[in-house]
């Protein structure tokens, strides 16, 4: 249990009367730039305010968590485009982050832009969402809550995978459920393995198959080995996260390209850098030639850093 590991740590405890039951502290954007100025501005502060009030009321688990204990996490629902009968396109960027122990630095968890999330909003409507009926009464009305529950669970699930090996997967498993009953409409896209290489169905399939279980064993290492002891323990921090590097890499030799592994790198360039900057010199070169291969596209700031 997540609030358990906290425990351990006198820094995190808060007294009893402070407890609260939800999980995470969002903050919750909506940009509408592109819209036409025909179309009051209005409905999308209410649409703020209700995605606000989802995210951050609604009972996302079965645990308690106290208020220091919540989760980080910013969406950002940036419209690009109006649709017919009040529908709406856009783009979704998820971010969360978690506590570094003995510090007042935040790691990010997910930092992840989702192109395609279509919905239908009419104002003031409630924002509602049901596991056992995803798809609602009207599905391009249900994507909405279907899209930012689903990235609940996978936060939620990563904060776990973060402080429990394999603590997780209780809320992939309900993110799973709802890729397979997701809404289903034309302008619909994201829940299905046709509509992309690196969507929402891909995402969950990368942390729900057995072939990946590695990842989940390297986000544990890489917070809970690494991180968390980076303040009094550097030498072993690092041996936590060059074992979580090597684990990305047993899955990356084994199964190239998959989305799960560029997920785990967004965000984390600056920060792994800097962990090895005063490494030895085999570390150095250890973590290089791992992060090169596997998260290329910063391979230049890790030369830079640790050549």
């Amino acid at each position: 249990m997540r609030r358990l590991v906290f425990i351990l740590f006198p820094a995190f405890i808060f007294h009893a009367h402070q407890l609260t039951a939800q999980e995470l502290q969002a903050t919750v954007s909506v940009i509408a730039n592109r819209v036409p100025s025909s179309i009051d501005r209005k409905i999308f502060q209410t649409l703020q305010a209700s995605l606000s009030n989802f995210m951050n009321t609604r009972k996302w688990s079965n645990e308690n968590f106290q208020a220091n204990e919540k989760i980080v996490c910013n969406f950002s629902l940036n419209i690009d485009q109006a649709l017919d009968n009040n529908g709406f396109h856009a783009s979704l960027t998820v971010q969360a982050a978690r506590p570094v122990y003995n510090a007042s630095y935040q790691s990010a968890l997910i930092n992840y832009n989702d192109i395609d999330v279509a919905f239908r909003y009419v104002e003031y409507q409630p924002i509602e969402f049901n596991e056992s009926r995803v798809q609602g009464s009207e599905p391009f009305e249900a994507n909405l809550s279907a899209v930012f529950a689903y990235y609940a669970y996978i936060i939620i699930g990563l904060d776990f995978d973060s402080f429990g090996l394999r603590g997780g997967d209780p809320y992939f498993q309900k993110a799973q459920n709802i890729v397979n009953n997701a809404p289903e409409s034309n302008n619909i896209k994201g829940w299905k393995a046709f509509d992309g290489n690196r969507n929402r169905y891909w995402l969950i399939e990368n942390l729900t198959n057995s072939k990946y279980a590695l990842v989940h064993d390297a986000f544990y290492n890489y917070y809970r080995k690494g991180l968390d002891q980076i303040y009094d323990k550097e030498n072993d921090a690092r041996n936590g996260i060059l074992n979580a590097l090597n684990q990305l890499n047993t899955v990356n030799s084994e199964n190239p390209n998959t989305m799960i592994l560029q997920f785990f790198f967004q965000g984390k360039a600056n920060e792994i850098s800097k962990a090895f900057r005063k490494a030895g010199p085999d570390d150095k070169s250890r973590a290089l030639d791992l992060l090169t291969k596997l998260d290329v596209s910063d391979a230049n700031l890790y030369k830079q850093d640790l050549q």
